[in-house]
């Protein structure tokens, strides 16, 4: 199956326009006339993966390899070394990542994993209602998400209502209609701006809340009837 094809599925299911203006997702490396019979999935690529797949693999991952231009390409540094190894093995790279968002990944983890009915969605934010105490709402999401810590800021003993963004959402807080956020990232200012408006935090975290991408997509890229591979990506922090 041509590249092309591929990607052309890969924008019905979520199109490509929906993503942030200083985001890069889509083709990031090969070409369109590529000829794909693998696709390897994973939330973030790294060097481990690109030697252990086949010459020719597709990869479609979460995060872009490049964010912003590149002035230079040093195969000793980080991320022009990713960039190389996938040249010399003629392995294509397509990014999913701020339009993945908005389409699946935000809705993924709120139902599927945290169980909970959403009752608006707003760009990269789903909403759900509750009642339940604080500290026993957020003892289940750290269990549910297999936080290895958890970190939040309890600005009322009850949440009610609940905003979630996976990945790292704090940009989004005076936007929100919600007294409790569920996002990753979270900073200590972001914690004292939380703390003056009056709206709970629950840091979910980067990895843990995002590394279902490989898996959501897996499934809608068997529909191409080409192999899938799923790749785990490791979390880049290990807790002590």
């Amino acid at each position: 199956m041509k590249l092309k094809e591929i990607y052309e599925f890969l924008n019905q299911i979520s199109p490509f326009e929906l993503q942030e203006k200083w985001d890069n997702s889509g083709l990031i490396v090969g070409r369109l006339d590529d000829e794909i019979t693998q696709i390897v999935t994973a939330l973030d690529l790294d060097e481990q993966m690109i030697e252990q797949s086949d010459e020719g693999v597709l990869f479609v991952v979460h995060h872009p390899l490049i964010f912003g231009g590149i002035s230079r390409l040093d195969f000793d540094s980080y991320p022009a070394n990713l960039i190389q190894k996938l040249i010399q093995k003629n392995q294509p790279l397509i990014a999913m990542h701020t339009n993945f968002d908005q389409t699946h990944l935000n809705i993924y983890v709120a139902e599927e994993i945290l169980g909970c009915k959403i009752v608006q969605k707003d760009d990269f934010v789903v909403y759900f209602e509750l009642d339940e105490d604080f500290d026993d709402f957020a003892l289940k999401v750290a269990k549910l998400l297999d936080l290895k810590m958890l970190k939040t800021v309890k600005s009322s003993q009850r949440v009610k209502r609940v905003a979630l963004t996976t990945g790292s959402g704090c940009s989004l807080m005076r936007e929100l209609d919600a007294d409790c956020f569920l996002t990753g990232d979270i900073k200590y200012h972001d914690a004292m701006e939380a703390k003056s408006i009056n709206i709970s935090l629950i840091d979910i975290g980067h990895f843990e809340s995002e590394c279902f991408f490989a898996q959501i997509l897996s499934t809608h890229l068997k529909n191409l009837g080409l192999e899938v591979i799923i790749a785990q990506s490791k979390n880049p922090f290990t807790y002590i």
